[in-house]
């Protein structure tokens, strides 16, 4: 818990007290080290999980300034990061996000205007999904398929994300996936977010995909401190 100059993975069981590891270590880093709350992130996989630890962070340093702190989900992670920086990844200010249900919407009505059937639609859902999380784009997705369902469904891959950039709207992989693009294609970005995020804590790592993955180490770089639970 006392290491702080550079990566720690712990590994345990369930119910041993796994975030318990988190919570403290964060209070550590403000209490101990004086390190200031805005410059430490702690990301969890639910809500519900995030509120729980920021709620035993507080409970641990009590009177101690906290502002700034940064304890979330992943997605929220990402959220607040394309908030400040949505013109470096083609949004406007305000921009729209999709729920499932509209996203689900905005992918049948492209599958229908290339007359694909049910059957292929359900495809296209899970291809796109699946695809999204891997940090694959259309063009990849292009160029890799093997066969003409897959090229089609590329292809609507493709048009779905024109609508949505249209509608200055993200869906909700793409919280993860564009800071990932941001940070890899804007590296004086990426230096200003290192800058701010000294100190990343990551909750059940071991559940992390690839473009959560490449998030966190993105983040963390050269520099950072990444303490990885799982």
């Amino acid at each position: 818990m006392r290491y702080i100059d550079g990566p720690l993975l712990v590994l345990a069981g369930a119910g041993s007290g796994k975030t318990r590891v988190i919570t403290h270590k964060i209070a550590y880093l403000i209490a101990e080290c004086g390190i200031q709350a805005r410059h430490i992130a702690a990301v969890t996989f639910t809500n519900k999980a995030a509120r729980e630890m920021k709620s035993r962070v507080s409970a641990l340093l009590k009177n101690q300034n906290t502002r700034g702190l940064a304890v979330s989900t992943f997605h929220t992670l990402g959220l607040n990061i394309l908030r400040q920086e949505a013109p470096g990844v083609g949004l406007r200010r305000g921009f729209s996000i999709f729920d499932d249900q509209d996203t689900q919407e905005l992918l049948r009505e492209t599958a229908q205007r290339a007359c694909l059937s049910d059957g292929d639609y359900a495809d296209l859902l899970h291809r796109v999904a699946r695809w999204k999380q891997a940090m694959v784009g259309p063009q990849q997705a292009l160029g890799e398929a093997g066969d003409a369902r897959e090229t089609g469904a590329a292809q609507c891959y493709a048009q779905y994300e024109r609508s949505l950039r249209a509608y200055n709207a993200v869906d909700f992989d793409d919280l993860i996936g564009l800071p990932v693009q941001l940070f890899e294609q804007h590296p004086e970005v990426l230096e200003r977010w290192q800058g701010r995020l000294r100190y990343l804590l990551v909750d059940e790592y071991q559940d992390t995909n690839a473009g959560q993955y490449r998030l966190v180490r993105l983040l963390t770089g050269a520099r950072g401190a990444l303490t990885a639970v799982g």
